[in-house]
């Protein structure tokens, strides 16, 4: 019998984590199941003993799935079963990928896969808070290198007090709701959501965070004392040449620290400035030399970026020539596509998005259908990142990663600032193409999406703005610098990228990524101090375009119109079958849409045309009106029998006109009396209390004949 190996430890709010190994998946170099509720996740991790030739990264994959069995439910679709990974999911990846990736040695170059599978899934325990844990678990039970352990969970604020992994109900009723990720020392991942909060909450909930990372690392450690490891394996990924390391900053360095130095703004001249250095040195090297062309370019990018991050804590001078807050150059556009029904052009440097906004009516809803998640979204925003932008060929080939990431920022930044769903019918989506890149193209994307949201007229609470914060470091010195508004070159050699977005009155999401060790409570508030000096320095330069939501939709836009109906409204409103909403739509050339809400039924009617909306409503309140005995309504023939005419008097119901009741006069058959589609006058006389059916009456309407009078 198996004999796996337990540990446990308990939230600060007494609910359990468990960790075993030794148990599945025993072919795998390291693989856990986690157990917190009902909730299980199955984490495995492989990884190859040898790296490919000539790689100096480390090719590492993270692969999260819900599978939906565990949830007691059956895939949709033709094929039944699990397949690509949904956007759910490759966020929960990203999440994963991002806190682990700095903690691999800087030489490890194998590739390596982690696999999380939800095998158990409980509604009041949400997975993603737990899948880094998981990961984490099992490469520290693996031989594989690994700087860890390391930790992810989530902290909302709910009614004042922080709460650690809390329930679905709690996030709901959450002004902050953040996911940080951290070793017991330092935190490096932050992403989360916010409804307007201030700096010092977002910190607060980072320390609250912090602390119990620090537990569940802990508990890893405990579990690597309890089974029988051999340490690490032995790797030897890198090639060196200390020689050619040396010469090669011996004649450069110079050369490249004075070109950072001077500032150069025009992103192509600073390339090509960079390049007269690289190639200077290779016009020197004898072709004789056995010349590693791998080991010079991983030598002169260390050489160039070393002098670039010193050029900026020596001179306090950017790339670019900006200073340390300076935030480049804004200019936007509203309206800039006739057709959109909301549309903005904004860049940022050389940084530019182009975004357009949709208004769409319920049937434009995107369906979920997952394992822990399913219904209905009605606001959706897409961001696209083509090659071009950065002036790269690139196959297009969908969405990856790091565009669902960078979306589901932007959508963050943006749905609490929306109305209500009482006060918009609407489905929105947001599309974001960026057209230029060099740096904070997410943060593009916000600003552009909070413009063309109101040039379309939808009325957000206020404007929303986004910057992308950087640092550079030299832990020896002491020496630091906060950089606004990062270009990629930034990004790609700095410490930090922290992206921070918000309105005047405060944070609504942030993204954070660090990459060294030991930042502190009180750098991370001065960098978001400086962050908001930013944001706000943004929503200035975009309120000279626009201010406010547009007072009406644009011409083109489809109108809506909400009328709330009684629940037991419904059934007459829609027909049998739908035959009645499909003729109201068809007659009306307006879609109608009818739903059950709580203990009322809901109308939704959009139409571009406004007679047609007026038709379609006046339609529906005839509908729902209640008919009264002894009113009199134009009412229209819909079949004739032996023993009277069935009329509609009004949309939706039917009342008998009786053979009896057409004339004064005895009338023997209804041949040639009335034809169908005729319109005629006609008075309800009564209304079946046991049935509820329709008596009328034409000749209650017509002159009584005197006595005697045989007509």
């Amino acid at each position: 019998m198996i004999k796996p190996i337990n540990v446990s430890t308990k939230l600060p709010d007494g609910r359990e984590i468990s960790i075993e190994t030794g148990k599945l998946a025993k072919q795998a170099d390291g693989s856990i199941v986690l157990t917190m509720g009902k909730t299980m996740i199955l984490a495995s991790t492989v990884s190859k003993k040898d790296a490919k030739d000539d790689v100096d990264f480390l090719p590492l994959s993270v692969d999260y799935q819900e599978k939906f069995a565990s949830a007691g439910k059956i895939p949709g679709g033709f094929l039944k079963r699990e397949g690509r990974l949904s956007d759910h999911e490759v966020l929960i990846c990203r999440l994963v990928d991002r806190v682990l990736r700095p903690l691999f040695p800087s030489d490890y170059h194998s590739d390596t896969q982690v696999i999380l599978n939800l095998i158990s899934a409980d509604k009041d325990v949400l997975p993603d808070a737990l899948a880094a844990l998981a990961a984490s678990a099992a490469l520290t039970v693996s031989d594989i290198p690994f700087n860890g352990p390391i930790s992810e969970v989530r902290v909302v604020k709910s009614d004042g007090e922080f709460i650690v992994n809390p329930t679905p109900e709690q996030i709901d009723n959450s002004t902050l709701n953040l996911m940080v990720g951290a070793s017991y020392e330092n935190i490096s991942m932050v992403e989360g959501e916010s409804k307007e909060v201030s700096e010092d909450e977002i910190v607060e909930a980072l320390k609250v965070a912090h602390d119990a990372i620090k537990s569940l690392c802990e508990l890893q450690n405990d579990l690597l004392k309890k089974i029988k490891s051999e340490g690490n394996r032995d790797y030897s990924h890198e090639k060196s040449d200390e020689d050619l390391k040396k010469d090669i900053h011996d004649k450069t360095y110079e050369d490249l620290y004075k070109i950072a130095a001077k500032g150069i703004s025009d992103r192509k001249k600073r390339g090509e400035a960079f390049s007269e250095v690289r190639e200077k040195y290779l016009s020197s090297i004898d072709e004789n030399d056995d010349f590693d062309d791998f080991l010079f370019k991983k030598y002169f990018h260390d050489v160039e970026k070393d002098a670039i991050r010193n050029a900026v804590l020596d001179k306090k001078i950017r790339l670019d020539g900006r200073k340390l807050d300076e935030i480049r150059p804004i200019w936007s556009e509203v309206d800039y596509l006739p057709n959109a029904h909301g549309s903005s052009v904004f860049t940022r440097g050389e940084t530019q998005s182009l975004t357009s906004v949709t208004l769409g009516t319920k049937l434009d809803e995107q369906m979920i259908d997952g394992a822990m998640n399913s219904g209905y979204n009605k606001f959706i925003l897409h961001y696209n990142f083509p090659g071009y932008s950065t002036g790269e060929v690139r196959p297009n080939r969908g969405a990856g990663r790091r565009e669902i990431g960078h979306g589901n920022l932007a959508l963050r930044a943006l749905k609490n600032m929306l109305p209500s769903d009482e006060d918009n019918p609407y489905t929105i989506r947001i599309v974001s193409d960026i057209l230029e890149s060099n740096g904070s193209s997410s943060m593009a994307t916000v600003c552009a999406g909070s413009l063309a949201l109101m040039d379309a007229g939808v009325k957000i609470k206020k404007p929303v703005s986004g910057i992308a914060m950087g640092m550079i470091s030299d832990s020896k010195s002491g020496k630091y610098a906060i950089l606004s508004d990062i270009l990629g070159d930034e990004d790609h050699l700095g410490d930090m990228d922290f992206k921070v977005t918000g309105t005047e009155d405060g944070i609504t999401a942030c993204q954070m990524d660090i990459k060294i060790d030991g930042l502190s409570y009180e750098i991370l508030t001065e960098a978001l101090i400086q962050a908001k000096e930013g944001r706000l320095h943004i929503l200035k330069e975009m309120s000279k375009t626009m201010k406010s939501s547009r007072s009406d939709l644009k011409a083109h836009t489809p109108r809506s119109y909400k009328m709330s109906i009684p629940k037991d409204m419904i059934g007459a409103v829609i027909g049998p079958g739908g035959k009645i909403i499909q003729e109201i739509q068809k007659e009306s050339g307006a879609t109608v849409l009818v739903e059950e809400v709580e203990e009322h039924g809901v109308v939704n009617i959009f139409s571009s045309n406004q007679d047609d909306m007026d038709n379609a409503v006046e339609r529906v309140k005839a509908i729902i009106a209640l008919p009264e005995v002894g009113e009199t309504y134009s009412g229209k023939v819909k079949t004739i029998k032996d023993f009277g005419a069935f009329i509609e008097f009004m949309p939706g119901k039917d009342g008998l006109l009786h053979i009896s009741e057409i004339k004064w006069e005895r009338v023997e058959t209804m041949e040639g009396v009335l034809e169908e589609g005729e319109e005629i006058k006609v008075k309800l006389i009564e209304v079946d209390k046991r049935s509820g059916k329709f008596r009328l009456s034409r000749k209650a309407l017509l002159p009584r004949p005197e006595k005697g009078d045989k007509k």
